[in-house]
Formats: structure tokens, C-alpha cells, sequence
């Protein structure tokens, strides 16, 4: 079992910068993978990034590659998403979650959630 808690969001003017964090509960947190995705209003539930359990491997959505950055400290059960050049569009609960080893884009695959965090970016 994992539980999650996010954290960072908050209200940001476009072009500005946010740091996500992902406070993981349990031992063997070092054995997840872990995705960000997050949710807008009236809108579909959407990948945003994921790191491998070890950290070794990453994936972007095309709409944030180059401006979000996802990382993890094992030792910390911490992950983060640090996110800059925000725009309007980024607005949304952010959720943080978790599956064994392997990183995949798809929420569905992902068993252990955080109840998120809103980030809203002002143009």
C-alpha cells in the first residue's frame, strides 16, 4: 500500500513557476513508478508526466516537454514536478500517483492516487 499527498500548488501569473511535491507513504516506495496528471474543469483527467521506480526513465505529455521537469528522491519518498513558463491553459488539480516499477501514460493503470493540489495560472 501507498498513500499520497500533494503539495506546492497555488496561483501563479502565466510565465511563472510552480514546484509540485509527492509525499509518499510506505517501505517500499523506491519499487513505484510515479505519474502526474492532472484535471480541468469539464475536461477529461490528463497525463502529464511519470518517472520510473528508479528514477531512470521519464515521459512528458507533447503540451509540457521542455517547460515541466519530474524528479524523485527515493530516500526522501519524495517526487516532485517543477514546472516553468507556466500558461493559463496549465490550470488544473494536479494528483500525483502510483504503480509498481513500470511508468505508463495511462491513469487507468495507476492504483494508488493523492487527492491533488490546484495550480491556477492568471493570464
Amino acid at each position: 500500500q501507498v498513500q499520497l499527498v500533494e503539495s506546492g500548488g497555488g496561483l501563479v501569473q502565466a510565465g511563472g513557476s510552480l514546484r509540485l511535491s509527492c509525499a509518499a507513504s510506505g517501505r517500499t516506495f523506491s519499487s513505484y513508478a510515479v505519474g502526474w496528471f492532472r484535471q480541468a474543469p469539464g475536461k477529461e483527467r490528463e497525463f502529464v508526466a511519470a518517472i520510473l521506480w528508479n528514477g531512470g526513465s521519464t515521459s512528458y505529455a507533447d503540451s509540457v516537454r521542455g517547460r515541466f521537469t519530474i524528479s524523485r528522491d527515493n530516500a526522501q519518498n519524495m517526487v516532485y514536478l517543477r514546472m516553468n513558463s507556466l500558461k493559463p491553459e496549465d490550470t488544473a488539480v494536479y494528483h500525483c500517483a502510483a504503480r509498481l516499477r513500470v511508468r505508463t501514460t495511462y491513469a487507468q493503470d495507476y492504483p494508488y492516487w493523492g487527492q491533488g493540489t490546484q495550480v491556477t495560472v492568471s493570464s
